[in-house]
């Protein structure tokens, strides 16, 4: 099975950067800069347009909609639903990160508009998050998942169970991402157990995943294995951004900056792993 996930993941690598797809986002202000930046280093290309008036025209250019629901407004939700459903319309896939959803009962009601009117290929968020769009009660630490709603090896047959559960009522892949991620669909489960803790010291890993995740989608036939390779892609990044500090005085900058250029540079890292 992992030998499959390494030589799929790096499969849907090469035709990002032999198609170079263009990935449509209405995100947060908070890692605009940084989703699109993730998307370039990947190899696909970023366009990040929530303008109403717009985004109808702008989805059909693209080969996938990513919707973050970061920074939400009520003109925010509109656009989310006008490029949802052109994006349904026209089969481009679309991936939902439901920040901090179970925060406040406007995110929690903007989120049940956006799921029941739109189809959505894959949801990514942290165990809280999907906890919440599951209709289980969370205690909300801000955008971040609580502590404990971490998924762990301690309780990832409960995580299991959620996001199949979910997946199957939802028909998309389900994806959670933790200290180990899990990643249900097309009545499937795979466990994903790398990374490195330092993901967690800076703002958006999470929200760039969920743009790795739209890159992949844009190219794959299956959402799955397009959510499994950009969960793949930012955790063996993540470790491999880590290895690449030089001494104890780097930080959570200077990771952040090798994350991206561990991305730029993953078909290298991906291909060492599999020819091992």
């Amino acid at each position: 099975m992992e030998e499959n996930i390494y030589n799929n993941t790096y499969s849907l690598l090469k035709l990002i950067r032999e198609k170079k797809p263009l990935v449509h986002h209405i995100t947060n202000y908070v890692t605009i800069n940084d989703c699109a930046n993730i998307v370039l280093a990947i190899g696909a290309s970023p366009i990040m347009a929530d303008a109403v008036e717009e985004v109808e025209e702008i989805v059909s250019l693209a080969s996938a909609l990513v919707i973050n629901m970061g920074t939400l407004s009520k003109e925010h939700v509109e656009a989310m639903l006008v490029a949802g459903k052109k994006a349904n319309e026209l089969g481009i896939p679309v991936i939902l990160d439901p920040v901090g959803v179970g925060a406040t009962a406007f995110r929690k009601k903007g989120a049940e508009k956006i799921i029941k009117e739109v189809k959505l290929a894959v949801i990514r968020g942290n165990m809280s998050e999907i906890k919440s769009i599951s209709g289980i009660s969370v205690k909300s630490k801000g955008i971040d998942a609580s502590e404990r709603d971490i998924i762990q090896n301690d309780n990832l047959e409960y995580g299991k169970d959620i996001s199949e559960e979910l997946a199957l009522k939802l028909n998309c892949v389900i994806a959670i991402t933790g200290v180990v991620d899990i990643i249900s669909g097309e009545g499937k489960t795979v466990f994903i157990d790398k990374g490195h803790k330092m993901l967690s010291t800076v703002t958006g890993t999470g929200c760039m995943c969920t743009s790795l995740i739209g890159a992949y989608c844009a190219v794959s036939r299956s959402y799955f294995e397009a959510a499994i390779a950009g969960i793949l892609t930012m955790d063996l990044a993540g470790e491999k951004a880590y290895k690449n500090l030089k001494t104890i005085d780097e930080g959570s900058g200077s990771f952040k900056m090798k994350l991206m250029d561990s991305i730029f540079n993953f078909n290298h890292l991906l291909k060492n792993i599999i020819l091992r």
